[in-house]
């Protein structure tokens, strides 16, 4: 009995074989367990370098909305010259459809296809039913310090044989040479996705959303809803993405992407 009670006794003191196994002290019966590891957080999402839009934002304009506001705002900074918030825009001849309709379909498609290559994309509206003024579309941007906007619209002219695709840039002011150097780049790729007809570039200080912005800033006429087969054009998805894709090369071209 008494050697039982010996090599008890010996078998408490002695460290157990895994632990000198492993080279590391047995605990102690009064050693508090170890603490739990916190997890490692996961890596922050890495850029794609292969995209060729990667950390370039851009800013998009669907011109218009479900109602124009005809209260009035300055047309630029320090101007008592004042415009409406924002016009009623035009509709389809041939489909009937609202500018602003097509506006923010076109828009969509350009968000969809600048995000592929890794852009930053912000837009002033996503829905149809709201009130943002010009001005305050303008300062959003410039807020945000977009690389550029684009304002996308279509046009419309009392002749329905007028058609064609146009961008208009401010003539003067800061932001005049810059956004001149982009349009000279989206027009032809635009053209070239399309097969539209050109109808120029037009340097003028008379659109409120360019005359507030203080960065390169565009408004892209994607056609004319007064043409019956611009019109059915602009409303059809596969052109609507030639437009979209006209403009996303047309950016990577003004970056030297």
């Amino acid at each position: 009995m008494m050697k039982r009670i010996l090599a008890l006794l010996l078998a408490l003191a002695l460290p157990c074989a895994a632990c000198l196994a492993e080279g590391t002290p047995a605990p102690a019966a009064s050693e508090a367990p170890p603490a739990a590891t916190m997890p490692v957080a996961e890596d922050e999402p890495v850029e794609d370098p292969a995209l060729r839009l990667t950390g370039v934002r851009i800013g998009i304009d669907p011109g218009h909305q479900a109602h124009a506001n005809s209260e009035k705002e300055p047309i630029a900074p320090g101007s008592r010259e004042t415009k409406p918030k924002v016009a009623s825009g035009t509709s389809g001849r041939a489909t009937g459809i609202a500018e602003y309709v097509t506006d923010l379909e076109i828009a969509f498609k350009l968000r969809d296809a600048l995000l592929a290559e890794g852009a930053e994309v912000y837009m002033t509206r996503e829905s149809h039913d709201v009130d943002i003024s010009n001005r305050e579309r303008a300062m959003m941007m410039n807020k945000l310090g977009v690389d550029l906007v684009l304002r996308i619209h279509c046009d419309g002219a009392e002749k329905s044989s007028v058609h064609g695709i146009g961008l208009y840039v401010t003539k003067t002011g800061p932001i005049a040479e810059s956004s001149l150097a982009a349009a000279k780049c989206i027009l032809p790729r635009m053209l070239e996705a399309t097969g539209a007809a050109e109808r120029g570039i037009f340097q003028r200080d008379t659109y409120t959303g360019q005359n507030w912005s203080v960065v390169p800033c565009i408004m892209v006429e994607c056609g004319y809803m007064s043409n019956r087969e611009e019109d059915f054009n602009l409303n059809t998805p596969a052109y609507q993405q030639k437009l979209a894709d006209g403009m996303v090369e047309g950016i990577c071209d003004w970056l030297g992407r």
